[in-house]
């Protein structure tokens, strides 16, 4: 059973460039799931939900259902890239390797699309989206409906965590594209105000 928030698909528009984002936070029990669609120098959300998978016991079961997920979100919407949160290391060895398993998963859905991947560290991708990589999820969800202006709240923090790995992929791909013209912090934080963290 999967939940979502969803606006209409839009491909193709007149402006120029447009570049659709897939993010996924993938997890054994829920996965979460957002795109957004880069429209020139703008961005908007397309769609976010959640993949609720606690009702199936069988381990092997729930990263079918991922798979299946995933390449339907895919064949659905079709991004041009996918952003994931890559791995982080955790005390519990079972834990980890199970949640290794449905990023691998999710990841191998794009790859049969032929969809790039990129991978992000979570602190990175809460940098990216708050200026703090220490942001609590919370914030990392205010801050999402700021920049997306969208007022959707997400069921669950799988979808919000889904889309800011989605966001952190286009400002990182912006961040590279564009010279820096800020003398330093200062200077970024009088344009970009919207960026602080309270």
């Amino acid at each position: 059973m999967n939940t979502s928030v969803s606006h209409p698909p839009l491909r193709g528009g007149l402006g120029g460039l447009e570049r659709i984002i897939l993010g996924i936070d993938p997890g054994t029990n829920i996965m979460g799931y957002g795109l957004i669609i880069e429209k020139g120098s703008s961005v908007e959300l397309m769609t976010m939900g959640v993949l609720k998978l606690a009702r199936y016991d069988n381990q092997a079961m729930k990263l079918k259902k991922i798979f299946e997920r995933t390449l339907a979100i895919i064949d659905e919407y079709h991004p041009d890239e996918l952003s994931v949160e890559a791995p982080f290391h955790g005390k519990n060895v079972q834990s980890m390797l199970k949640l290794g398993r449905a990023q691998g998963v999710a990841m191998a859905a794009a790859l049969y699309r032929n969809i790039p991947i990129f991978e992000y560290s979570p602190k990175k991708i809460k940098m990216s989206v708050t200026g703090s990589g220490s942001a609590s999820k919370e914030q990392v969800a205010a801050m999402l409906q700021t920049i997306l202006k969208h007022q959707h709240p997400a069921e669950y923090f799988d979808a919000t965590d889904a889309l800011a790995a989605a966001l952190c992929h286009y400002l990182q791909r912006r961040k590279t594209q564009m010279p820096s013209s800020y003398s330093g912090w200062k200077s970024f934080l009088a344009d970009n105000p919207n960026r602080i963290v309270k």
